[in-house]
């Protein structure tokens, strides 16, 4: 079984471009993952998306944008000045937008909301009616 999930930041300007004849989307984009240790360094990924995934990405992330993706790695070669280059990729399936620490989550209307733990509201005792 193929399948990866990685939690991260973008690293660079996500490039979003359509396919000629069908119009599919296609996000490309680069996240860093941190590694388990504080010490260890940081590995990075290059990503694919497609379709309404792709767009979704490309339209509401930027670069150092925290994110979650379930995907699967392709690998994939191709020639360069007579030498063959290997590449691995992760081909995104799903996604999660995840919010800073000091960001408000996300919710899926698309409209900020603010942490209910973090919220007090005064009540007056008279306005409950199991008092």
């Amino acid at each position: 079984m193929n399948l990866c999930v990685f939690k991260g930041n973008i690293t660079r300007e996500i490039v979003l471009t359509f396919a000629q004849g069908s119009g599919l989307g296609i996000a490309k984009f680069g996240i860093a993952v941190s590694r388990m240790k504080k010490d260890d360094p940081s590995d990075f990924f290059n990503c694919t998306a497609f379709g309404k995934t792709a767009e979704t990405i490309a339209n509401n992330l930027v670069k150092g944008s925290p994110i979650l993706i379930n995907g699967h790695l392709q690998s994939g070669k191709y020639d360069k000045d007579g030498h063959t280059v290997y590449t691995t990729d992760v081909i995104v399936d799903r996604f999660e937008f995840i919010s800073k620490k000091e960001d408000a989550p996300y919710d899926e209307n698309k409209n900020l909301s603010r942490h209910p733990e973090n919220e007090t509201t005064e009540v007056d005792s008279s306005d409950i009616p199991f008092n």
